[in-house]
């Protein structure tokens, strides 16, 4: 499931991407696959790194072209251990919200993009996240949670002050919100809670099977319940 669209961002063979809080390494295995470029994942949790570094071995092992590479490290956001412009695009899908000091990390991606880089950044959508916050107090207060609510309009002049300007914006994901409504709903009985199981069960289908009827339905709820706002940056004053 990517929140990302590749399209957008233009992805291109012989670029060094970094996928920003990779978690487990949807995107940073999309982007491998994808392209012939060099795809790199960090994120602060060791378990997850492992988990992407274990998933490329599976899959791929040692890379089967030259200018198609992998790597993945553990790495915090505010500290980035790259050198200043040595990225083509950065990702940073699901992460910032859950950062204190999450200015800083956007300074850092900044910083080691290369001049008209690519930035494609998402966050929680504001209604269906204050919805989220309203049904349960456990949601936002449990360690790593979500620290903030962001609005559109606040996130996308934070990243832009920095010198970024913004070229597209989509929103994703709207069958998921749903599903984050009723874990929070019954958010101590969620692992055993019915119809939590049941619609988690229906989004797997949905992912595996990716059927008409539900992708033309998510593309329509999108503008009105999608659980993500995706914004898309170049670093410096051209939007081309």
């Amino acid at each position: 499931m990517l929140t990302v669209k590749f399209e957008i961002i233009g992805l291109k063979d012989g670029e060094r991407i970094l996928d920003l809080g990779c978690g487990e390494g949807r995107h940073t295995h999309a982007m491998f696959a994808a392209a012939n470029c060099h795809a790199v994942g960090v994120d602060l949790g060791y378990a997850d790194v492992h988990k992407t570094r274990q998933a490329f071995w599976d899959a791929y092992g040692v890379p089967p072209v030259e200018d198609q590479q992998w790597s993945v490290s553990v790495a915090d956001a505010l500290r980035l251990p790259f050198p200043d412009g040595s990225f083509d695009k950065v990702i940073c899908s699901e992460v910032l919200e859950h950062i204190p000091d999450y200015e800083a990390a956007l300074d850092e991606v900044f910083r080691i993009l290369k001049p008209g880089g690519v930035f494609a950044a998402s966050v929680p959508r504001e209604g269906p996240e204050k919805i989220c916050w309203a049904l349960s107090e456990d949601y936002h207060n449990e360690p790593g949670g979500h620290v903030r609510i962001f609005t559109a309009n606040g996130f996308k002049a934070d990243i832009e002050k920095r010198g970024f300007t913004a070229y597209a914006k989509h929103w994703a994901h709207a069958l998921h919100s749903p599903y984050w409504w009723l874990r929070c709903a019954f958010y101590d009985t969620q692992d055993t809670n019915k119809a939590v199981a049941l619609y988690k069960r229906f989004l797997e289908w949905d992912l595996l099977e990716g059927p008409w009827l539900t992708r033309t339905l998510e593309k329509l709820l999108n503008p009105l319940i999608g659980k993500s706002v995706v914004f898309y940056f170049r670093k410096g004053g051209e939007t081309g």
